[in-house]
């Protein structure tokens, strides 16, 4: 493992997504000297994946992208992707040390124009996890089309070291020999954006995730209404159809004791109700159904939203899902109890979606050695004053944005990462 000299900056700001790139100009903008942390290949976090954004049915990208353009060109930010960061230790007031380990690409980032010829050219296809496993990709690849940095990335673990990349890439960009490098790090303060990570369907067994192709999650969903789709349309894993009966489970994996997660993720309910009229728009003949214990919409313009959908034809059974079963056409039955008649009733779907919950980043408890990051009971990082100072955390000079202390829409997670970058300015200063 390599060993490079240590770095020295204002604060540290662990993840790449939209709270992490928010808090990190709000930050350069005053002066201060920041570094990003970005465990995946490309800045953006989630938001960068999505379609549409509830209410008001703007472009996630359109928004996404020149904020992620304005961190990656600040003078004042130092951007590490494809990078972790480890052992933070509070050596004395405003002094943090900590080691930045940096994963290789076995692609020098400085020579490589993301031509994708190599991509081109390799004979290894694999699932694309930035597609959520809908198509394949090569081994040698760029993660995503607005991929930023855009730079191509080799998969070692499914690489068979052919040879060809080495032999097409016009810059001689290829580097075989690359491995992880170790960065001691010295920062006044830190701020954890970390993000969320989305409840596993295939825990709960009645729902048949991962056995019928024709259950998908909400993000399998969301991949096939964005621009850069990986079909032309909406279909069905199964047999490639265009479905005509489209179910939507909400509370797939939260309010739910039996899998460990009882509160609200906040967002399901408004994200089905978007990708419903996304869908009446692709599919102007599909019947869209959601099967809901109620319809939270809390935000501004929510419950408008919820009435836009009511009005354009989706239909709202409130009742919980209790088993799915599969028919030999790839069709789905959803047995349920419908509540306002007191019955249990059967229905057939040809595509069922599953509106899953969101979960605690377990990586943000595993950022300290000394002294630890306390969390609260749902393991979320916890916010000892979440009136007076929500971003504060137990230990003095680290601060906490975005879904990182619970779940929140994209609007909260960029209220609470100006928060962040409020506290941590204040900080250093004072």
């Amino acid at each position: 493992m390599e060993q490079q000299n240590e770095l020295s900056f204002d604060t540290l700001v662990i993840g790449g997504g939209i709270a992490g790139s928010e808090a990190a100009i709000n930050l350069a903008n005053l002066n201060y000297k920041v570094i990003l942390v970005e465990k995946d290949l490309s800045l953006g976090g989630k938001m960068i994946h999505l379609s549409k954004v509830f209410p008001t049915l703007d472009c996630a990208a359109c928004i996404t992208t020149p904020k992620v353009s304005e961190t990656i060109r600040h003078p004042n930010i130092t951007i590490y992707t494809y990078s972790e960061v480890k052992n933070i230790v509070k050596v004395s007031e405003k002094k943090f040390t900590a080691t930045l380990v940096k994963k290789p690409r076995y692609v020098n980032e400085d020579l490589c124009t993301g031509c994708q010829e190599c991509e081109d050219k390799c004979p290894v296809v694999v699932k694309d996890q930035f597609q959520y496993d809908l198509v394949g990709r090569k081994a040698v690849y760029v993660p995503f089309s607005i991929a930023n940095p855009r730079v191509v990335n080799i998969d070692i673990e499914n690489c068979i070291l052919c040879g060809l990349c080495e032999k097409v890439c016009p810059v001689d960009a290829i580097d075989f020999t690359q491995e992880d490098v170790e960065i001691p790090l010295t920062v006044k303060s830190v701020i954890i954006a970390t993000g969320f990570e989305l409840f596993d369907p295939t825990q709960i067994l009645r729902y048949g995730f991962g056995k019928f192709k024709n259950v998908v999650t909400a993000m399998q969903m969301e991949r096939q209404l964005v621009p850069t789709r990986p079909y032309n349309s909406v279909l069905r894993p199964k047999d490639g159809k265009m479905p005509d009966n489209i179910a939507y489970i909400l509370c797939t994996g939260s309010r739910d004791e039996t899998v460990g997660n009882p509160i609200c993720s906040q967002i399901c309910c408004m994200y089905s109700v978007k990708q419903a009229q996304l869908l009446l728009g692709a599919l102007p003949m599909a019947d869209v159904s959601i099967y809901c214990m109620d319809i939270r919409a809390f935000g501004k313009g929510f419950c408008e939203f919820y009435q836009q959908a009511v009005g354009m034809g989706v239909e709202f059974h409130k009742g919980r899902v209790a088993k799915i079963t599969e028919k030999e056409n790839g069709n789905l039955i959803l047995r349920y109890e419908d509540i306002e008649e007191g019955k249990i009733k059967e229905v057939e779907h040809d595509l069922v979606v599953l509106s899953i919950g969101v979960l605690p980043n377990p990586d943000a408890k595993l950022l300290f050695d000394s002294p630890v990051i306390e969390s609260d009971e749902f393991n979320y990082v916890k916010q000892t004053d979440e009136l007076l100072c929500p971003p504060d955390t137990n230990i003095k000079g680290v601060f906490v944005a975005g879904t990182s202390s619970g779940p929140m829409d994209i609007p909260d997670s960029i209220l609470s990462a100006g928060a962040a970058s409020a506290c941590s300015a204040n900080y250093i200063r004072n």
